[in-house]
């Protein structure tokens, strides 16, 4: 029997497959594209066919709204009952009320069943990064760490992930009150794609590219930069790309930054590939592209 389990909600865009093998609980949130009917993501509404209705909807502002507290009492009673102890890991709380949800749903549950061990964990983190440290969570689990040795090795390497991404146009990002309207606008006009960073659990303010095609270039320039800067040794990390609607621009991306890190003499032997899901998506629109790394545990 393993030592304990392991749950999180679908921000951390871990595909259905590895979720299934590794049994880990995901708790999806709701998408909406009209404000009225919800979906669970993942479960009602596969991401593909999100970005999809996003694609042919133009205007469309779809949203999303977190997790329920049954939705985690529910994750979470299965658990209880077997007397396996539950390691939950959320998106970032500064981005939404999804870790409030499953601590709301801890303290239900610990009133029904006081021998209960559930630990709510903020990743810090969102999409790729999420999903990496739940499989860090995963690894160790695996090796027969015990609840409170796995959230020790876990803590510190929080801090470590980084994401650079863009998007096609800034609508998105104005849409979710991230940039002006005047700057979505005259982005608009000029072909201006943004350029953006997650780290140290904010968003950083966008920078700008003229042009698709130069955009992924810059980010990519970005990418180098700030690892070599910061002496980042990727064998130490994970490595992982990520898009959103499928599109034959994601593998030039790809070959680029694979000929990059060749060039510069990394050796990377494990690059993981994920879908970013409708969580991210609502505020990227249907072409959001990126690189991110997260530390491994020790």
């Amino acid at each position: 029997m393993m030592k304990f389990g392991i749950v999180s909600d679908s921000s951390c865009d871990l595909a259905q497959e590895y979720t299934e093998k590794e049994k880990v609980t995901i708790v999806p949130f709701y998408v909406s594209f009209d404000g009225e009917n919800y979906y669970r993501e993942g479960k009602e509404i596969p991401v593909t066919e999100f970005y999809r209705k996003m694609e042919a909807q133009t205007g469309c502002y779809p949203k999303t709204s977190m997790p329920s507290v049954q939705d985690y009492r529910d994750a979470f009673l299965p658990y209880v009952m077997q007397g396996c102890p539950v390691l939950c890991i959320c998106l970032t709380k500064t981005f939404s009320g999804s870790m409030q949800a499953a601590l709301n749903a801890k303290q239900e549950l610990a009133e029904e069943y006081p021998d209960a061990v559930i630990e709510v964990m903020d990743s810090q983190l969102v999409t790729v990064l999420q999903g990496m440290l739940v499989k860090e969570a995963v690894k160790l689990r695996n090796q027969g760490r015990s609840l409170e040795e796995a959230m020790e090795a876990l803590a510190p390497i929080r801090s470590t992930g980084h994401i650079f991404f863009t998007t096609k146009d800034l609508k998105y990002l104005e849409h979710g009150g991230r940039i002006g309207k005047a700057a979505s606008i005259a982005g608009s006009v000029l072909n201006i794609k943004p350029l953006l960073q997650y780290y140290d659990g904010e968003l950083a303010s966008p920078e700008i590219c003229r042009g698709r095609k130069k955009s992924l270039q810059k980010m990519i320039e970005m990418f180098f930069s700030y690892i070599e800067k910061h002496q980042i040794r990727l064998e130490e990390y994970h490595l992982a790309t990520g898009v959103g609607l499928p599109v034959a621009e994601y593998e030039t991306f790809k070959q680029q930054l694979r000929e990059g890190l060749q060039k510069r003499g990394y050796h990377v032997t494990e690059w993981e590939e994920i879908q970013i899901g409708a969580t991210i998506g609502v505020h990227t629109g249907p072409y959001p592209m990126g690189v991110g790394f997260l530390k491994r545990c020790q």
